[in-house]
């Protein structure tokens, strides 16, 4: 019979934890400060719901430009806005693939092929991190 100790300080794991709480809350309060400042700058009168949703998880000019809103990009596609998607997409991708690495890790166990599986996952967030702020910021 083995006994597992638990060892004082940050690890890993313990911090990547902690991330997955601080993410969860930073996307519910970067949506809900997504959707008054959309509301504050006109969306009431301007688009319907399902507009104002994407709008909010996504805030991209085109989005709004797709609706029958006249001079959109004056004053939706900003660097304010551009900010609020990068850090959308940050918390998103990043508590997204932590998850995913926690579920493949329980699966995999303690084998050869775990440091293989994390660094693909560390691949795989640096890509969709790269494309995705290159598609906020240029298109």
């Amino acid at each position: 019979m083995s006994t597992r100790t638990v060892q004082p300080g940050l690890s890993f794991e313990y911090i990547m934890w902690i991330f997955t709480r601080i993410s969860a809350m930073s996307l519910i309060m970067l949506a809900i400060f997504g959707m008054v400042s959309a509301l504050a700058l006109g969306a009431r009168t301007q688009v319907d719901l399902p507009t104002l949703m994407r709008w909010t998880f996504f805030p991209n000019p085109n989005h709004v430009i797709n609706s029958n809103i006249p001079d959109v990009t004056l004053g939706w596609a900003n660097a304010f806005w551009q900010v609020m998607q990068i850090l959308i997409v940050f918390f998103g991708v990043t508590h997204g693939l932590n998850g995913l690495r926690v579920v493949i890790e329980d699966f995999v166990g303690q084998s050869i092929a775990k440091p293989s599986i994390r660094g693909l996952i560390f691949l795989l967030w640096i890509f969709t991190l790269i494309v995705a702020i290159y598609v906020v910021l240029f298109s």
